[in-house]
């Protein structure tokens, strides 16, 4: 695929995405709520997540929405730097782990009955498996310290392989596309992204993401400094941006973003690094955030910066910190909950009760 096909596919996206959501169906669904047998607004956010799911769906009874996790991984350069607690060879090591079902989005995709798709965008050594998709760029990006973490050519390549992905799984009945990453190394690349597309300062969106301590996080820091000293990104152009900054997972779930978006899936986000990946596809298509829902805060101190900038509330907050979607995946019941509530509850005429709230 040439840069020019690329940019024109992009384009394209970019356009179906830009058609705002249906008000109508927000309206209708919030007098659906008001109608129910109950104080109006008292489910608080439940109805507040249910109206915003109707308006991306278009239709005032969405219904029940199947639901799929894409965990996308990569490795990244930012790890020989000492940026994380743990050595690059982790992450094709969890990759493993999670084709064998034995890690914790395993467990929480199982419990939440959502498919989870796990996805080789770019690990140093690939897995081979049947239940792994292989849509690798490259055998990890290269030091963003030094010089851009890939091609732009690679950064749209990956965005498209994942919009075509997101499409492929709606075309399949999927109406909610939750995101999961993982790669040592990737809240580095989260943090590089943001600093440059907030903008904001290192020191203000670098955590201790897998638990370094004082050095570990020095190091940090001083690697997203170094990475925009290097790069001199441009925040008006979100696709340099990724490429001279982000890993390949993170452009990989921005094009999962945008294909959802274009999809009219609900967008599920989970942590920092997901959310710097959408962060990346709100810049490219302003209208995409309008798709999202936060499932949660991570104690990043980005993460609560990048929610605010997608204008995003997280439904949970619980200190999670692990990634893989799971965050995500413990959401899902709740989405699951305010679509069967607006879908079975009774209103007041059906119930015979008297509505004191008109």
């Amino acid at each position: 695929m040439t840069t020019r096909t690329a940019d024109t596919g992009l384009a394209e996206l970019v356009e179906r995405i830009s058609r705002p959501v249906d008000e109508g169906a927000r309206a209708a669904a919030r007098a659906s709520y008001d109608a129910k047998a109950k104080p109006r607004g008292s489910l608080g956010t439940l109805e507040d997540l249910g109206t915003r799911i109707a308006a991306i769906r278009r239709t005032a009874s969405p219904g029940r929405l199947p639901a799929a996790i894409v965990l996308a991984a990569g490795d990244h350069g930012y790890a020989r730097g000492g940026v994380s607690a743990y050595p690059p060879e982790v992450t094709g090591q969890m990759l493993a782990t999670f084709a064998a079902g034995g890690a914790a989005i395993n467990v929480l995709a199982r419990e939440a009955g959502a498919r989870l798709l796990v996805v080789d965008a770019g690990v140093l050594e690939p897995v081979a498996h049947p239940s792994i998709r292989p849509l690798r760029i490259g055998p990890g990006t290269a030091d963003a310290t030094v010089g851009p973490a890939m091609s732009r050519e690679q950064a749209l390549e990956a965005i498209s392989a994942g919009a075509a992905l997101a499409e492929e799984l709606a075309a399949e009945g999927v109406g909610v596309l939750a995101l999961g990453d993982m790669g040592i190394g990737n809240t580095t690349a989260a943090a590089a992204l943001c600093t440059a597309l907030l903008p904001a300062a290192p020191d203000a969106v670098c955590g201790r993401g897998t638990g370094v301590d004082d050095d570990g996080l020095a190091r940090k820091v001083d690697a997203v400094r170094r990475a925009l000293a290097a790069n001199r990104p441009d925040a008006a152009d979100p696709v340099g941006v990724l490429a001279a900054l982000g890993g390949f997972e993170l452009a990989v779930l921005t094009g999962v973003c945008l294909g959802g978006a274009a999809a009219g899936c609900v967008v599920l986000l989970d942590g920092f690094p997901t959310g710097a990946a959408a962060l990346v596809a709100a810049r490219i298509a302003p209208a995409a955030a309008e798709r999202m829902v936060a499932s949660h805060r991570s104690p990043e101190p980005g993460h609560a910066l990048v929610l605010a900038g997608l204008g995003l509330r997280p439904l949970l907050d619980l200190g999670l910190r692990l990634g893989e979607g799971s965050g995500a995946a413990l959401a899902l019941p709740l989405v699951g909950a305010a679509l069967a509530l607006l879908e079975d509850m009774a209103t007041f005429g059906e119930a015979g009760v008297t509505d004191a709230g008109r």
